[in-house]
């Protein structure tokens, strides 16, 4: 698949499910209103809709929610996915998760061949943890990380840089990262959706975040790539730290992925409207016509995005993270 721009989709981001154990104050209101479970398509529909992009060409395959291990009976799904693993049509299989209930399924998802998984973290304090999650348990997740490593999957740690919630102690997480061999991630807040906080309040630029860091290693930039929108540098002490900023610096040039809902629908882009429903294709029975459907879609990929935080209260898109998929 080659969008308008020339790049190779490969990638695809596929939500499970729009719920979530949690309540981050940067990700979505307090009083949350999901899907009714009747709109998201069935394990199997998910089945269906991933490997018809698998056999068009993607590679990479990361499922996400919402938080993917609230959906009942996702390790089915994963396992039935697993086959294109052991086809080799799949080069790799992952997932996005708040690490809440990783300690229960790291075992099986190593079995099915997971190798790699991303885990929002973005305090190391009890108490600041459970009030940017609203009411979220550090123990839970800690414990689950530490599944994930037992299990011989790869972890690597994504946080959110919040101005007055958690800025002094990024660098803290980064090495509590290395310590455990894992990878950190640190992400610029993203204006999607309305929720309670202003994004202007929360945002800070990861140039600051940076110079936090260089206050603790020296920082070397390497020409690492992983499929995602990351730009990473090495410390001094050999740790991997990954900078994503949808706001201060466009990453668009090398975007090779798209996003598919729990219902359906196939985003080209997070910060645009561009999107296809996919969901009535599928359910047509036509694979023919689901996949002229996909590359219609591909053809209308938009060159980039064009998230900013202009004034208070406004937002990029009125669309939750959570239904788009992470």
């Amino acid at each position: 698949m080659i969008d308008p721009f020339g790049r190779s989709i490969s990638y695809l981001r596929l939500s499970v499910t729009d719920r979530c154990d949690l309540r981050c104050t940067y990700c979505m209101p307090e009083r949350m209103r999901f899907l009714p479970r009747a709109d998201l398509l069935t394990l199997e529909e998910l089945d269906e809709l991933a490997s018809a992009f698998i056999a068009k060409g993607v590679t990479k395959l990361r499922l996400t929610g919402g938080e993917p291990l609230v959906r009942k009976d996702i390790m089915r799904l994963i396992d039935g996915l697993s086959r294109h693993l052991r086809s080799g049509a799949l080069e790799e299989l992952t997932l996005t998760t708040n690490g809440t209930r990783l300690a229960q399924h790291a075992a099986d998802l190593a079995r099915a061949g997971v190798k790699r998984v991303n885990v929002s973290l973005d305090s190391l304090n009890p108490e600041t943890y459970a009030r940017i999650t609203r009411g979220g348990r550090l123990a839970e997740v800690i414990a689950g990380i530490d599944a994930a490593i037992a299990a011989g999957i790869r972890v690597k740690l994504n946080s959110v840089a919040l101005l007055h919630d958690n800025l002094m102690e990024l660098p803290d997480i980064a090495a509590w990262a290395h310590d455990r061999g894992a990878d950190f991630t640190v992400i610029e807040v993203m204006p999607l959706g309305s929720v309670e906080a202003d994004r202007i309040d929360q945002y800070v630029p990861l140039t600051e975040v940076r110079r936090r860091f260089e206050q603790r290693w020296t920082l070397t930039d390497v020409a690492l790539r992983t499929g995602g929108p990351a730009r990473y540098a090495r410390t001094s002490d050999g740790g991997l730290i990954g900078f994503i900023t949808p706001l201060s610096h466009n990453f668009c040039g090398s975007c090779n992925r798209v996003r598919v809902t729990c219902t359906g629908k196939l985003f080209l882009c997070l910060g645009n409207a561009h999107e296809a429903d996919l969901g009535a294709l599928l359910r047509s029975g036509d694979q023919e016509a689901l996949s002229r459907g996909i590359d219609r879609a591909i053809g209308i990929k938009p060159e980039r995005h064009h998230f900013a935080i202009r004034e208070r209260g406004a937002v990029a898109l009125d669309r939750h993270m959570s239904v788009t998929g992470g």
